[in-house]
């Protein structure tokens, strides 16, 4: 079959992502022995152009289109993306009448809204590079598509549990040549995956809905032989887009042990989790390239932090700086405002500790997204912050009332004497 892949992504919130996820499902549509175009829209001027020039040139018979992101998690002003991937579906509708699948992390949260909503025939939550080859398969030879895992069809539910890739070594690579950033030759760096799933199950995260809970990695061995790919065709920024780079702590020191070994000249950045840092993997992240590191704790009161199932101590947070400070690593904190429990007293506790950190970098984000399957969720509805039939597709928020106007007063004076502190999404 002939499929065409879109990625509907044209938002720049944090940083320009490439299409890591969309080009390893074209890699293992590639190798069920599809053809296969994929299509950034992230830099084209005229999506519905570049759209009818796609279909009309590579005549497919499916067309994936990959949703990231729902809306940019603002309270104050939140957007709502969801409408510029509809304006996708249609402009595709009218020039094709193949089917339109959806995937994707944003997809992945909202299965049955969102493809209600923005009106494909179906789509796969969570991993494709499995489940999407077989879809193909059945179409191709016009069978029945119950029973499919993971697979949602536009009105008549899901068909078959969702599995998850147990051996990520056995996913395929990216084609060397998929989509590196805008036209205008800014460097990008090059998004790279060493794991997936888990296990933390923090209140208010949408990460194992979209991965599972399950923490499965790709062998250090492979995550190297993959950057060095990248870096024989002239890469040589990256980023781990790994939940948590350090999850497993061994896992992490190998694979920097490995990028040594390998002397590639790269620099790189990740998310590391607080309570698994220690002097020898700061200096080993030193070492093997790493530049940036973002140090997720979220908040400075011990009773917040148990609140929002954190399972590390203010403690360990105030180690893993020190560490990545004296090994030279620059890193980012991180402080979430006005969850349950939430009080004046704990967010003067968190802004204090935050400011007894030698961090390069503080951002302050001030309510919560509420996603649906979270703990969060669950204290949403029950208070009456969400009403029991909305599905949350469209952005909610929660904020503590005792906080909400008092939190932008003092974060926002603060953040004015600190020239390194920012308020997210402003």
């Amino acid at each position: 079959m002939r499929v065409l892949l879109l990625s509907s992504n044209t938002e720049k919130i944090t940083m320009i992502p490439l299409p890591l996820g969309l080009a390893m499902i074209a890699a293992a549509v590639k190798k069920a022995g599809h053809l296969v175009e994929l299509v950034d829209l992230m830099d084209e001027e005229d999506d519905r152009q570049t759209i009818q020039k796609a279909i009309s040139t590579f005549r497919p018979d499916v067309i994936g289109i990959s949703v990231r992101n729902i809306d940019d998690q603002n309270m104050e002003k939140p957007r709502f993306l969801l409408d510029k991937v509809k304006r996708v579906v249609d402009d595709c509708r009218r020039v094709s009448s193949v089917p339109i699948v959806l995937g994707g992390a944003g997809y992945s949260i909202f299965p049955e809204s969102a493809l209600e909503y923005l009106g494909a025939d179906m789509g796969i939550q969570g991993e494709g590079e499995e489940a999407f080859p077989a879809l193909l398969d059945r179409l191709q030879r016009g069978v029945a598509l119950r029973g499919l895992p993971g697979l949602y069809l536009r009105g008549r539910g899901l068909q078959g549990r969702r599995k998850f890739v147990k051996i990520l070594d056995e996913v395929p690579f990216p084609d060397i040549s998929f989509p590196r950033g805008p036209a205008s030759g800014e460097e990008i760096s090059m998004p790279v995956q060493t794991s997936r799933g888990c296990p933390m199950n923090c209140s208010y995260c949408s990460t194992p809905t979209i991965e599972g809970h399950a923490f499965r990695k790709r062998s250090p061995a492979a995550a190297v032989e993959e950057i060095s790919r990248h870096v024989e065709a002239g890469v040589k920024t990256f980023h781990f887009v790994d939940n948590v780079f350090n999850l497993s702590l061994s896992h992490a020191k190998e694979l920097c042990t490995r990028l040594i070994d390998r002397n590639l000249k790269i620099s790189w950045r990740c998310i590391l989790y607080p309570g698994r840092i220690d002097d020898e993997l700061a200096d080993l992240l030193a070492r093997a390239g790493c530049v940036e590191a973002s140090l997720g704790f979220e908040s400075g009161c011990e009773r917040i932090l148990r609140a929002m199932n954190k399972n590390f101590s203010l403690q360990a947070v105030r180690r893993a700086s020190a560490a990545l400070k004296r090994a030279g690593v620059w890193h980012m904190g991180f402080l979430l405002f006005g969850g349950p429990g939430e009080t004046k007293e704990s967010s003067e506790q968190s802004l204090a500790f935050a400011d007894s950190l030698d961090l390069d970098a503080l951002k302050i984000t001030i309510g919560i997204r509420i996603y649906p399957f979270t703990t969060l969720e669950k204290v949403a509805r029950e208070e009456g912050v969400i009403s029991a039939g909305d599905d949350l597709l469209f952005p909610r928020f929660y904020c503590a009332e005792e906080v909400k106007d008092w939190l932008k007063e003092t974060v926002g004076a603060r953040v004015a004497d600190r020239p390194s502190w920012m308020i997210e999404a402003e």
